[in-house]
């Protein structure tokens, strides 16, 4: 039995969270900085509403200005998106998932690693001994040795003893 996840996720909770990370001093016009007094414009995507600033008129949603302007995803395939993306899945895996098309999710992906890698903090860290990743853990351990074979290999000029002649 399929299911896709995004039936499970509720959009409301999604697009709250969507707000929270890219909004995170609120919901502002990227005009005029307006906050206060945004009216609601439309709900035809509810739960993702355009608003209408009162100072410079524009309607503006919590997508415009952002990374995610232009895209007509729902809240719950964004967050999953977001959450694929930070955890490395691959591309093809996701689009599956969401039967979307991949080269339109890897396009965004692209956008997001561009920006994350782009705006990411570049400081050094504080500490002069930071811990390393679990990856690392092993290697500095030596290894079992090869196994070799109990005869020595045959020289470039000597054949095998197994080795046959062509046309004899």
């Amino acid at each position: 039995m399929d299911s896709p996840i995004t039936d499970l996720m509720d959009e409301g909770a999604c697009y709250e969270r969507l707000v929270g990370w890219l909004h995170p001093g609120g919901l502002a016009c990227p005009r005029c900085a307006e906050r206060e007094h945004l009216a609601v414009h439309r709900r035809h995507r509810d739960p993702v509403l355009d608003y209408r600033c009162p100072s410079c008129r524009r309607v503006v949603n919590a997508f415009t200005g952002t990374l995610l302007q232009g895209t007509r995803r729902r809240p719950a395939e964004l967050v999953l998106i977001l959450r694929g993306v930070a955890q490395g899945a691959p591309t093809a895996k996701l689009a599956r998932e969401l039967g979307c098309d991949r080269k339109e999710l890897l396009t965004l992906r692209h956008r997001l690693q561009h920006a994350a890698y782009r705006f990411g903090d570049r400081r050094r860290l504080g500490d002069p001994v930071v811990e390393a990743d679990e990856m690392f853990q092993n290697a500095g351990e030596e290894r079992d040795t090869a196994h070799r074979p109990v005869r020595p290999a045959a020289s470039p000029r000597q054949q095998g003893a197994g080795a046959r002649q062509l046309g004899q």
